[in-house]
């Protein structure tokens, strides 16, 4: 699909920068390139495809000089989009790219909406839906295990497994009509088993992808951990230790932390969403009193809880409570301050905790930080493949439309299992074969390109 307008946008981020680079996409592309871009002896260039031109770019009005820039036109068919692209290369900043976008407006192009480069790419065939997601993946990837599960999906692992699959049935279902057309002159075709036994294969490879999402999800979503405890346990000291650098305060007052404080850290490749939060106590202070019920709200919403004790003390009745409070939730109970005198025997934190294995740390000096860490990793990834072990899916529509194909795909196998119709059987895994090639945009409505499309920034 050819698109009959010229799309414009600047691709590179806003704001002060070396280079920013604006781009256009559509029928128009060259013609606007010669008209506001003067190269040698100031004259528009005889674009030829895949060059880069030095030049600068002119107002359409008045010839008056915007930039220097370099050019380059990539001419369809081979060009991200598929269509004719020209990039126009200039100098970063606020006003600059502005400038330079304007005058591809005023030349004939029009704004670009959100992901609409990568939506034209998908288009023109020159992306599958899968592979256009994983280009909004690998820009918002903030881990190397994101970044790889991104772009092994853009690299079509994912793809090719489902056309394995995909031809996986469209076999059983050449199968199935066989047996339709033939059982009156062969009854035996209509009996056979092998039918079932190769949609139970089938099955399991599907379920096994699904299986993946969990790992998928993690990686390139994050997980989110709230640090709580009562006053002066050590919370924030810990904050500061695992970003490496001081972002909470840290006093001896108890009540210091009122705000929450709110930071992303890398711990294994799992993208990790720490929150600091208000000691946990009684208090007549509303306002105190206001912030600790938020931070109940937080840790009801958080997917772990890093729980911190203060080694140095035994507990109090305050620790009691809030581990009472936690029953059910997931957790990772922490001894601070190990580096002082210990007061809380550990035989007392296991009668407390039976089912958790504590971690003692000094959040000033570090000790103890390593283990932690892998505790974290492990909460969450327990049971983690090896990484070269196959596609991973990160994708809940993905992983919706495994489970649809599941679904028909089991109730195929149990009708051609019991020797029934095989035409219903046939229906079955076509609905089946609907429902995996929605992941690569076959049958994918405008409603969900819309949908996955507007999340993409602009220019890309």
């Amino acid at each position: 699909m050819q698109a009959d307008d010229t799309i414009t946008a600047v691709a590179t981020p806003p704001g002060v920068g070396g280079i920013a680079v604006i781009r256009l996409s559509g029928p128009a592309a060259e013609q606007i390139g010669k008209t506001i871009f003067r190269g040698a002896h100031n004259h528009p260039p005889k674009f030829t495809t895949h060059r880069l031109y030095h030049g600068h770019i002119v107002s359409a009005v008045d010839s008056a000089v915007i930039d220097e820039v370099l050019a380059v036109l990539m001419r369809a068919p081979h060009s991200y989009t598929g269509e004719d692209v020209l990039e126009i290369h200039g100098h970063g900043g606020y006003l600059l790219p502005q400038r330079i976008l304007a005058e591809t407006i005023r030349a004939g192009a029009r704004p670009a909406a959100p992901g609409e480069f990568t939506k034209r790419a998908f288009l023109n065939n020159r992306l599958d839906l899968s592979q256009a997601e994983a280009v909004a993946d690998m820009i918002n990837a903030r881990t190397e295990r994101g970044l790889e599960l991104a772009r092994s999906q853009y690299q079509r692992q994912l793809t090719a497994e489902i056309t394995a699959l995909r031809e996986g049935i469209v076999d059983a279902i050449a199968r199935l009509e066989a047996a339709i057309e033939f059982a009156a002159d062969d009854p035996d075709i209509a009996d056979d088993m092998s039918i079932p036994n190769q949609l139970q294969e089938i099955g399991h490879e599907v379920n096994s992808l699904i299986t993946t999402y969990r790992e998928g999800k993690i990686y390139r979503h994050g997980v989110s951990l709230v640090i709580a405890g009562r006053t002066n346990v050590g919370k924030s000291s810990l904050l500061n230790h695992l970003l490496g650098e001081k972002r909470a305060i840290v006093a001896a007052s108890p009540g210091t932390t009122r705000d929450f404080i709110e930071e992303t850290v890398n711990i294994h490749d799992i993208p990790v969403r720490l929150t600091d939060t208000a000691g946990i106590r009684s208090t007549a202070d509303a306002v105190e009193q206001e912030g600790i019920a938020m931070v109940w709200q937080r840790i009801d919403a958080a997917d772990a809880v890093l729980l911190v004790f203060d080694g140095s003390e035994n507990l109090t009745t305050a620790d009691r409570q809030i581990v009472a409070k936690l029953a059910g939730k997931a957790l990772i109970p922490l001894v601070n301050k190990v580096d002082l005198p210990r007061m809380l025997a550990p035989e007392v934190l296991s009668d407390l905790l039976p089912n958790h294995q504590a971690i003692w740390i000094s959040a000033k000096h570090g000790t103890g930080i390593d283990e932690l860490l892998q505790a974290i990793h492990h909460l969450f990834l327990a049971t983690e493949r090896e990484t070269s072990a196959g596609t991973v899916i990160t994708s809940l529509r993905h992983k919706l439309a495994l489970e649809k194909a599941s679904f028909f795909i089991c109730q195929a196998m149990a009708r051609a299992a019991r020797g029934g119709a095989p035409e219903l059987a046939a229906t079955d895994l076509q609905d089946a074969l609907e429902a995996l090639e929605e992941i690569t945009g076959r049958t994918a409505d405008e409603t969900i390109l819309e949908r996955i499309f507007a999340k993409f920034c602009v220019g890309k």
